[in-house]
């Protein structure tokens, strides 16, 4: 957890903003210490997290996590934490060992018509299931890491903005808890034919979003001691549009980030 953001966010796990729907994403750089950020926050705020794990195994975000100090598989233990091992899951469903049946929740990958209904299902029933309204836990949160890989998968544009409507509408407006998702686009901005389906998911993503952390590359290139940089920007809720923005440039260590305004680094001072 990186301090620093949430005092940026104006955010603690010791009061966790509820009903948001954060939108990660990332070009020509990595997003994915702000899932790790996300993650350690929730697990800290008591909330109850149904985790998409569809990049990397849970051994991964444990031992990174461990360095933010978090331990995840204590979560998981005491029913806090619900973690989806993609990976495995989605070798049960296209290389199924004889007699092994799979859980369903990945069955569009071997049969595509049947869409995300299966994967919707496994989260509402692991954030609204046995111990969700009984006080033990804080609000409901989906982390999905990342969506977009989805599309690499066979699923289509509309599919992936349907499910994300539904996870909002589920989680964040009946539940009043608490949706993070990560998408990733590998061209520049303007280059919209290169990759036309990431692009289009993300304005989709865009659009829903009552938070969005677009995490980028420098545009003069590489630089040691600053890994690139992070535009924050706010939704007033009342007109849709976006009314508050921040720039910020930021560089990972071993065990979190800074983050500092732009120019302001003190290696370029």
């Amino acid at each position: 957890m990186f301090p620093e953001l949430n005092a940026v966010l104006n955010w603690s796990p010791d009061d966790v903003t509820q009903g948001q729907f954060v939108l990660l994403s990332d070009r020509r750089s990595d997003a994915s210490f702000l899932v790790h950020h996300f993650l350690s926050f929730y697990i800290r705020g008591r909330c109850r997290v149904c985790f998409l794990g569809l990049v990397q195994s849970f051994s991964h975000y444990s031992a990174v996590c461990q360095r933010l100090g978090v331990n995840l598989s204590q979560a998981r233990e005491r029913g806090q934490l619900t973690f989806l091992e993609s990976l495995n899951e989605a070798l049960t469903v296209l290389s199924p060992s004889e007699g092994q049946i799979g859980s369903g929740y990945l069955d569009f990958l071997r049969s595509p018509s049947l869409g995300l209904r299966g994967l919707f299902q496994f989260i509402c029933s692991s954030l609204s299931g046995p111990g969700a309204s009984d006080g033990e836990w804080g609000p409901p949160v989906l982390l999905v890491d990342d969506l977009s890989v989805l599309l690499g998968l066979g699923v289509d544009v509309a599919a992936l903005l349907d499910f994300s409507h539904y996870c909002r509408a589920s989680i964040c407006s009946q539940l009043q808890g608490n949706v993070v998702m990560l998408v990733r686009c590998e061209g520049q901005e303007e280059d919209y034919a290169d990759d036309e389906d990431s692009e289009r998911l993300l304005k989709g993503l865009t659009h829903q979003c009552d938070l969005s952390i677009k995490v980028q590359g420098l545009p003069t290139g590489y630089c040691r001691d600053i890994h690139g940089q992070m535009q924050v920007s706010w939704k007033n809720r009342a007109t849709g549009q976006y009314s508050h923005e921040r720039l910020l440039q930021y560089k990972v260590h071993d065990k979190g980030a800074s983050f500092f305004a732009r120019g302001t680094s003190a290696a370029v001072l």
